[in-house]
């Protein structure tokens, strides 16, 4: 239980109140006593209005249940009049352009991949701040794009045949993004730069450029034998680096040792899906890892063997211009912070009642400050050149409440002394009511708006609940193929292109979910690009490079041109509100059981690591030992399909129980190897992660909009609880 500083009506927890006045509020230049003054009336009046904006929500859905349970003869126009008289359907705005200013070319006007991890996790996000560039050829080595059958197996030490694979296909990437004006890249036995153009010697004796000699950009060492060469294709840089003395540059006969590729151009930094931050002990540290990371001061041991190995942020790059200046390339991606939604509650501050605060004011407002640090040119290095701080906001459901973001956002900017949009915002397009509405959303941002994203996974767990009276919904994997998925897809883009996105902001789209499958990624993953997406979230800094690649194949800015062109105003609305359900089920039981073994088993594996051991984001091997990432927008729509089937009676109660106490006994097993790992078979009365899994199911059609947040919290809190009285 925290001590508390009574602040006016409120009270801060005296652990972050001392982090705030010791470590944040003298570099943002702000004065102690006005700052928890503004901060007291800012809690104050925003609250009222946090609740009542949820008090909608539950309103709106209740009467959709209602709708759905007198209306079994269902009929899509009368659906439709009835969600526009509740409020759910809002009358579109008139067209707009967004007017956001200050934005940064990494965002702007850069496409490339993003990825997402969580704050708390210092190792992985400084990894991430680092995934601005990464090695090509140790991506496509290290991963299964190459197969390990004969004799091309990884190993404990280099495999020159595996090797020689990696090089060629390194070569053909070359030729493909940036070809030379005759023969290829993998004849290729000098690289010298000469009169400020690429040189290339190749086998022949012939002597070549580059087929675009602009793509030429600068050069690292001497210019007649470099030990690097910086190209550039789409945007996005790529560096071949030359060490004819290193293992792999003695066996190529350029001597080129690796070919390094801007990857990762933006990360977000993550406060929310993959974090478990239930009190305010999660809270301060979540905000101190953010400090050290916008600061860029953030650093982390890690063993490796026998060694341990510092982790902190790169330096950038200097290269020698192709007219013998000097190019300054950032080493790091551009950060954005996600904040959590309007939902989440935490003890670090509490109202004037004695209830928790809601999280997402405390994130405005903490998450702001330790940013304004990097603004004042505080800290090792500077996050945005052009003064602005990027959140992205998630879990908004309809216009009001993204207008009550930009209302929050203005008041925080005054408090905090930035001028007005300095705070820029990502609307995390991933419930139906803001789909179905996005035009509206945007328009309430419009000055901030620098980021909308599809999250297919939140998406489909409010899709299910939002209809979870009408029937049965389809099978977890035919939701992929249901008619609604597409249409939000190419709505989300046509409503960014249409509303002024192009060259101003991201439009992005979700995860790819398997990290260790890469060879699938690098198919699939262009399919992103294609639908004229100018960013999309990877797993890991290796699939940043990988899925970088894409990048360079396909022009983005032509696939939006394309689309601008041709594919504008199409009305998707219809297709989006087509409901998912299995009208007449007519599955077997083995097909059944099938489905409720699948969602317990990943439903188990990752909430026993999100209740006892704090782990918001994990691989989580699926029924078949498949690695598959694992957050609360997974577990939504696993939780709800099962929610929504013993709803509608096509398993029973006992059926589910039974299943989930045969997939806990598989999730212990799979992780037997954990000396942490607490298991929940055969005690499952007194385990309180098999408990949370329970009540996730059973409950499930009662949470808020299918969150599963209310119950994990509560549920992790209990576990803490009860592992200190055990220690």
């Amino acid at each position: 239980m925290s001590d508390y500083i009574s602040i006016g009506k409120i009270k801060v927890a005296k652990e972050l109140y001392d982090f705030v006045n010791e470590e944040a509020l003298e570099e943002a230049e702000l004065e102690q006593s006005k700052f928890w003054n503004d901060f007291e009336q800012l809690v104050s009046d925003f609250t009222p209005r946090n609740k009542q904006l949820l008090q909608e929500r539950q309103d709106i859905q209740d009467k959709i249940n209602a709708w759905h349970t007198e209306n079994k003869d269902f009929d899509a126009a009368t659906y439709k009049t009835f969600l526009k008289e509740i409020g759910y359907l809002e009358e579109e705005v008139e067209d707009f352009n967004i007017n956001v200013t200050n934005v940064d070319d990494e965002i702007a006007k850069i496409g490339g991949p993003q990825l997402v991890v969580p704050i708390n996790n210092a190792r992985y996000a400084i990894n991430a701040a680092n995934a601005r560039w990464g090695s090509l050829y140790d991506a496509l080595y290290g991963s299964d794009i190459i197969s390990e059958d004969n004799g091309q197996e990884k190993g404990s030490s280099y495999n020159e045949k595996r090797g020689s694979i990696v090089i060629k296909r390194g070569r053909d990437f070359l030729d493909e993004s940036t070809p030379l004006e005759s023969g290829s890249h993998s004849e290729a036995t000098l690289y010298s730069v000469v009169d400020g153009d690429l040189q290339v010697s190749l086998k022949s004796g012939e002597t070549v450029g580059l087929k675009e000699k602009a793509q030429f950009k600068g050069y690292q060492g001497r210019a007649e034998t470099p030990s690097s060469i910086l190209l550039e294709n789409n945007g996005l840089h790529i560096d071949i680096q030359i060490d004819p003395s290193s293992v792999i540059g003695k066996t190529d006969e350029a001597g080129v040792q690796d070919i390094v590729m801007e990857s990762a151009i933006t990360s977000i930094m993550d406060c929310e899906d993959s974090v478990t931050a239930v009190d305010t002990e999660d809270k301060v540290d979540v905000y101190k890892n953010w400090l050290g990371l916008i600061r860029g001061e953030l650093t982390t041991q890690v063993n490796k063997g026998v060694r341990t190995i510092e982790r902190k942020f790169k330096d950038d790059r200097t290269y020698t211009s192709a007219k013998g200046g000097e190019i300054t390339l950032s080493g790091r991606v551009l950060m954005l912070v996600r904040n959590v939604g309007h939902l989440l509650r935490n003890d670090a501050v509490l109202n004037e009642d004695g209830s928790d605060s809601y999280e997402g004011i405390l994130d405005a407002v903490f998450t702001s400050l330790m940013a304004k640090h990097n603004l004042l040119g505080k800290g090792k290095h500077i996050n945005s050149k052009k003064g602005s701080i990027y959140i992205v906001k998630p879990k908004m459901h309809g216009s009001k409440e993204v207008k009550f973001t930009n209302d929050l956002f203005a008041r925080v900017e005054d408090m905090l002394e930035l001028e007005r949009n300095t705070l820029k915002v990502g609307v995390m397009d991933e419930e139906r009511r803001t789909s179905l509405n996005l035009k509206n959303c945007i328009k309430e941002v419009k000055d901030r708006a620098i980021f909308i994203n599809t999250g297919f996974l939140d998406r489909t767990g409010d899709e299910i609940h939002t209809a979870m009276k009408m029937g049965p919904m389809v099978r977890k994997d035919d939701m992929k193929n249901a008619k609604w998925l597409g249409s939000y897809e190419k709505n989300n883009v046509q409503a960014g292109l249409a509303t002024g996105f192009q060259g101003n902001a991201q439009i992005g789209k979700g995860m790819w979910a398997m990290p260790d499958k890469m060879a699938d990624m690098v198919e699939q993953k262009i399919g992103h690009v294609k639908a004229g997406a100018n960013t999309a979230w990877v797993p890991s800094p290796t699939a940043g490079t990988l899925h970088a690649l894409h990048y360079h194949e396909i022009d983005f800015r032509k696939v939006q041109n394309e689309i601008l062109d041709n594919s504008m105003n199409i009305d998707y609305e219809d297709d989006i509100l087509e409901i998912p359900i299995e009208a007449n089920p007519d599955w077997t039981k083995e097909e059944i059981q099938d489905e409720l073994d699948n969602n317990a088993q990943t439903m188990l594996g990752y909430v026993v690591r999100w209740v006892e051991q704090g782990v918001g984001c994990s691989k989580v091997p699926d029924i078949k030992d498949v690695g598959l990432m694992e957050d609360r927008a997974t577990l939504r729509i696993s939780s709800q399909m099962m929610a929504n089937w013993l709803q509608h009676n096509i398993c029973t109660k006992e059926q589910v129980e039974e299943t989930l106490e045969r997939m806990a006994k598989i999730v212990d097993k799979q992780n037997e190897g954990d000396s942490e790992y607490i298991n929940m078979a055969p005690d499952y009365d007194n385990s309180v992660a098999f408990q949370a899994a329970r009540e996730l199911i059973f409950e499930g059609h009662l949470q808020p909009n299918g969150y599963t947040e209310p119950i994990l919290h509560r549920r992790r809190i209990e576990a803490k609880k009860k592992q200190s009285i055990t220690n």
